[in-house]
């Protein structure tokens, strides 16, 4: 996992799916280069979030920038071992960010019901 400077990651550390998500993410396959902590043990006020927003929607902290969703998943990416940076990259085009913020939006909204998830996870 990351070191101190690196993207901070913050997901729902209750829900099952967040969290082999970002396992995935931060494992062997994209090797990301963030510090994955579940939002419950960050103290969110001194980052400007609220736990409500983080519940809502993955969060990435990255040099005072915040990316949500999508652009959260396309940091996290540009974190990781190749191909994954020009996945990450990808991401981030006109068409293909609208497209992707959909898929986000969807996954999002059921992720309770998706492996991993239980109804703690429920939007």
């Amino acid at each position: 996992m990351g070191t101190v400077g690196d993207p901070m990651v913050l997901f729902d550390g209750d829900c099952g799916f967040c969290t082999r998500a970002v396992g995935f993410m931060t494992g062997r396959t994209v090797r990301a280069d963030v510090s994955a902590e579940p939002l419950q043990r960050v103290d969110l006020p001194s980052l400007g979030l609220t736990v409500d927003k983080c519940l809502e929607t993955l969060h990435v902290v990255d040099e005072g920038a915040v990316f949500t969703g999508s652009d959260a998943i396309a940091r996290i990416l540009r974190a990781g071992r190749p191909p994954w940076p020009l996945v990450g990259r990808l991401l981030t085009l006109p068409g293909v960010r609208q497209v992707a913020g959909a898929a986000y939006d969807l996954v999002a909204r059921n992720r309770h019901r998706l492996p991993g998830g239980s109804t703690t996870c429920g939007l």
